[in-house]
């Protein structure tokens, strides 16, 4: 399906339709001069559940499915495609969280672990080795798109005056989905990607009018961080990203101390980015997506025991 076709109001509001059951109309929480959409809560903690359900209800899949994820995209394929009965192969990074490794087993996936050049390769060619199964991209599929856009539609509807959201960058469905959603009802609003300082391939793409290679270091934020913007989502995002902020692991290591203890909500890395961004920020009325919570649990006591020390 096209990726590059705008979304309408009609697409999205199928979406919402179909995913109504599974996913969570998330709030949004006030903090400061930010405000937090909560995707962190959704069943499989993370949004991801949004457009794994909108792509599985909608399309007449028939047996095996395989992906590659980081685990939060696989644990939502896994529980959409397990309702009907669908076998599910994901293939992760091996710096994956633990957590969502045992998450994908318990739901009933097949897990393949590679190298993390070895993963990315099968999320930018979609050749996972298995020729008898349907792949289903994480990012690239317009129905996940539109699933993510479900996420911008509930913002402006109880934010009317947003102006500005801050949105972690991984493969970019997220910050694409949303952006459409939101500046059908809102066209000023502007709409910030968030990357780490240990990889910054969108900031490097827009920098140089293009998709570009960069360095990538390994860190405990595992949900975002690649060496390169996909081409086949490159239009979009050059099209739909106004601004793209970079945060620094302390920095997002404070973003979840500040939200387990001043909101009582566990983030994973990538989740606790855009809260982190928005404190640098200091936009009025913006919002901060808090993407997903999963978090390995040895990680969470690390992070929050430096705050005691």
């Amino acid at each position: 399906m096209n990726l590059t076709e705008p979304l309408t109001e009609a697409e999205i509001a199928e979406a919402r339709a179909r995913i109504a059951g599974a996913a969570l109309r998330t709030p949004l929480v006030a903090s400061g001069r930010t405000w937090l959409k909560l995707e962190c809560l959704q069943p499989t903690g993370s949004y991801k559940m949004r457009g794994a359900t909108n792509l599985v209800t909608s399309r007449n899949l028939a047996g095996p499915v395989v992906s590659a994820s980081a685990g939060n995209f696989g644990q939502a394929l896994a529980a959409a495609a397990r309702s009907r009965g669908l076998p599910v192969t994901i293939h992760v990074p091996d710096n994956a969280a633990r957590v969502k490794l045992d998450n994908l087993r318990r739901l009933g996936a097949a897990v393949r672990e590679h190298s993390h050049e070895d993963w990315w390769r099968i999320v930018a060619t979609r050749d996972a080795g298995d020729a008898d199964a349907t792949f289903v991209h994480p990012v690239c599929e317009r129905e996940m798109i539109a699933g993510a856009a479900t996420i911008g539609a509930e913002i402006v509807e109880d934010l009317p005056d947003v102006a500005a959201v801050l949105i972690p960058f991984g493969g970019g469905g997220l910050a694409c989905g949303i952006a459409q959603a939101a500046r059908l009802r809102r066209p000023g609003c502007r709409i910030v990607a968030v990357e780490t300082d240990t990889a910054t391939p969108l900031k490097a793409a827009l920098a140089a009018g293009e998709p570009v290679t960069v360095k990538r270091t390994p860190s405990f934020v595992d949900g975002m961080g690649s060496t390169r913007v996909l081409d086949a989502m490159w239009p979009l995002l050059e099209r739909l990203i106004d601004e793209v902020v970079v945060v620094s692991l302390a920095e997002v290591e404070d973003a979840i101390r500040r939200l387990a203890s001043e909101h009582h909500v566990i983030a994973e890395g990538a989740g606790a980015a855009a809260v982190a961004a928005a404190e640098n920020a200091g936009i009025e009325r913006s919002v901060a997506i808090v993407s997903g919570g999963n978090i390995d649990q040895a990680q969470l006591m690390r992070i929050l025991a430096d705050e005691a020390d």
